[in-house]
């Protein structure tokens, strides 16, 4: 079976409440399906428990299961396709979501059950980690993983929350800037910067781009933009 992946940039846009953009992406990319298995890893300030708590809060019609509240978590993830989950892993910190699921061994588990067509839903982080490695994500790395190699459901990098906004009087590099230093270092992998509420839908091996707002495409020394609805399967190679 082909992955059946949603990559989210964020989990609101605006001043939108929580998850609230997200839900008609959710719909479509889930169809009948309402249960989820959700890893909450990539939080740090918050506890496990009530970041699965506030997904659930804010996803009322569906049936939210934290993983790490599993007594095997790695049989969890083989198990979700049959027990008909979803798996979606929340935004947070990037290297503290890829350092637990190392530490855990669910890195392979998670790649097993993406390649079998589990579908898969992400926001923030947990789309960061559907690229190739974590190095152009946006987050201090306050814990070191076993390596930043991610998932690589794609095989170039993401860079979700994307906007090169610079604030009057600030000196620091731009996110251009800093997603040039990686395009100079590995010239031949593209990044995907999408803006807050838009994402990437990987189905039935099409790679399309969703929402209102444009977004870019790093590569080189190379800046282009992406279009709403268009296909990205050039960067599937």
């Amino acid at each position: 079976m082909s992955a059946h992946v949603l990559m989210l940039s964020s989990s609101r846009k605006g001043s939108e409440n929580y998850l609230e953009h997200a839900l008609t992406y959710l719909y479509a990319h889930l169809g009948e399906a309402r249960k989820l298995l959700f890893v909450p890893f990539a939080g740090v300030s918050v506890s496990w428990d009530d970041y699965t708590a506030k997904v659930a809060d804010a996803l009322p019609d569906f049936e939210v299961t934290g993983l790490h509240q599993q007594a095997d978590p790695v049989a969890a993830i083989h198990q979700a396709q049959a027990n008909g989950q979803a798996i979606v892993v929340g935004g947070g910190n990037t290297f503290n979501l890829l350092h637990n699921l190392y530490t855990q061994q669910l890195t392979e588990p998670l790649k097993q059950a993406i390649a079998s067509g589990t579908p898969y839903i992400g926001w923030s982080a947990g789309s960061n980690i559907c690229g190739r490695t974590i190095c152009t994500t946006n987050d201090m790395p306050v814990i070191q993983p076993a390596s930043f190699d991610a998932l690589a459901v794609l095989p170039c990098q993401l860079n979700p929350h994307y906007n090169n906004y610079t604030p009057p009087g600030h000196n620091g590099e731009t996110r251009d800037e800093r997603l040039n230093e990686f395009c100079i270092l590995n010239p031949h992998t593209p990044i995907l910067a999408i803006p807050e509420g838009c994402a990437l839908s990987y189905c039935h091996g099409e790679l399309k781009y969703l929402g209102d707002d444009e977004g870019y495409v790093f590569v080189g020394q190379t800046k282009q933009t992406i279009q709403p609805t268009a296909v990205l399967n050039q960067y599937l190679a």
